[in-house]
Parts: C-alpha cells; structure tokens; sequence
C-alpha cells in the first residue's frame, strides 16, 4: 500500500516512484500529471518519422556507445593481472570497436547502422570474461542473453540494465520527451524506444563496469543467483540488495561531462543527454552531442 502522503509528494513536485519485480522488471509508476510540452513532443515524433534525421542521431548515440564500450576494453587492457591471453583478447576487441566506428561515420541507412551496432555488440561481449577476474566458471558469459537470462552475469547485467533504463525513461519524461518514441530502436507497442536509445551511451559505464567491480571484489557471487526451470537463472532476493545498494551508489560518483566541462553526477546524465537531445529536436543545437567518458 502506498501512503497517500507519498501520493501527494509524487503529484506535487513530478517526481515519480518507480515499482519493479523481483528481477529487476518494470512493473507500475507512480507519478503526478504528465506537463510535458507538446510542441517539444510534436517536433520529435516528427523527427522520428524523417529517415534522414533519424539517422543523424542514431548514428551519433550507437557511435556514442561504441566509444564507451572500446574504452572499457581498454582500461581493464592496461589493468589487465594475465598480461598475456587477457590483454591481448581485451586489445583485439578494442581494435574491432575501433573498426566499427570508422564504418558508422560513413553509414547513411538506419538497418545498416542496427547491424554495425550488434557486430560491434558482439566483438564487445566476446571479450567480456576476459574482464572477469575472479571466479570465471561461475560468470562465464556464454553471448549476450536474456528473456530469461541463463547464466550469472547475463542475469546480473539484466538487472542493471533494467533499472537504467526505467532511469532514462524518468530523464525523458523529465524534459518532457515521449520515452516511446525513439531514433534508433524500432518503435513497438509498449517498448521503450528513446529510453532505449539514452541508455545505450551509459551500458557499458554505469552498468557493465558496475557488473564487473561486483564480481571482481566478490561482492556478489555465484550463491546470489538462483536457477530456474528451463534453465533461467535469476539474481536472488540478497543480491538484488547489494546490487541496487551499490548501482545508487555508482549513480552518485561524479564524472567530467565532455561538453558541459563540467563534473556532474554520473545518475545525472541521462537528464543531460535527454536536454541536449530535446534542443537538437527544438532547434536550439544542430547536431546531438552523445556522452562520451573520459
């Protein structure tokens, strides 16, 4: 039950509150009148019909996202314990990502620039346990999989990208965007598609990074997951605990935003992105800026 107090908190200053299941899913929000701007929403639906300005910030969110998840590769290269087998893997996908963004730059078709996207995915991902530094049997991530996950780490990065996204779907909302209509991700009923298309740039920092410090420190282990029939395996009640304690905490740490050169807490920027998006769509800025970590 929901006090009404809360109720009356949510109504008067448009905070939402934010429900999920037990694995992370989105369930209910509970928020006060919808004020966003209709002349803002119209401008970007209209932009989401137009092939060429899709393009122009698809392109610039999955380059975006690219950038980030090669520098992830990069670090954990340099700071990689094996400097053999790991480093050189780790060095192998950085140089792949390098490749995909040199052939986005020159793509100009929406379904081509999708499959740029999930070859870039995978080159990222077949890499991965080369960034897991303790237990790997148990964390082994065998693909990117999901619906329902079927290992540790798929599960716990499900998790984590559940609770970005429902973050950038209250940062869209936030500036008065319509969290279902986006530029990258194919418009479906119900999905998500510009909360989507936010949350691709902060993957690999807020989320996969996040993943990785919680098994590399053993805070989270094997015995936090439970099996399932058909092979679905789930992060328990105790580790959703930790996991959420410790995704609060990562949303809290401050970071250099490249364009606004200033430090800003990382939580933060899916509010930054969806402004400097919303003044691409006004009109105010020509091309959309996607973060890019340091």
């Amino acid at each position: 039950m929901v006090s009404p107090a809360l109720m009356r908190r949510c109504g008067e200053d448009g905070r939402s509150l934010v429900l999920l299941d037990r694995n992370g899913r989105f369930k209910a929000r509970l928020e006060g009148p919808v004020s966003g701007n209709v002349l803002l929403r119209r401008a970007q639906h209209d932009w989401s019909n137009s092939a060429e300005k899709s393009i122009g910030i698809a392109n610039k969110i999955v380059a975006g996202k690219i950038q980030n998840s090669r520098q992830v590769l990069m670090r954990a290269a340099r700071e990689a314990t094996d400097a053999g087998d790991d480093e050189e893997a780790l060095r192998e996908g950085a140089a792949a990502l390098a490749d995909s963004l040199s052939r986005i730059a020159r793509c100009d078709d929406i379904d081509r620039l999708r499959g740029f996207e999930g070859e870039s995915a995978r080159a990222y991902f077949n890499c991965f346990d080369h960034m897991v530094l303790e237990d790997r049997e148990s964390f082994r991530l065998d693909g990117r999989n999901r619906r329902p996950p079927r290992d540790p780490m798929n599960a716990l990065l499900s998790f984590l990208y559940s609770m970005l996204t429902n973050d950038c779907v209250a940062a869209a909302e936030g500036v008065g965007l319509d969290p279902q209509v986006g530029f990258l991700h194919v418009l479906r009923p119900g999905r998500p598609a510009l909360a989507l298309d936010l949350m691709e740039e902060l993957r690999a920092i807020l989320a996969d990074r996040l993943a990785l410090t919680l098994v590399n420190r053993r805070q989270v282990t094997s015995a936090n997951f439970e099996d399932r029939p058909g092979g679905a395996v789930y992060l328990g009640e105790e580790g959703r605990k930790i996991v959420v304690v410790a995704y609060q905490t990562r949303k809290q740490e401050e970071i250099l935003h490249p364009l606004l050169e200033q430090k800003v807490p990382l939580g933060l920027v899916p509010h930054v992105q969806a402004r400097l998006l919303a003044r691409v769509l006004r009109g105010d800025m020509e091309d959309y800026v996607p973060f890019v970590a340091r």
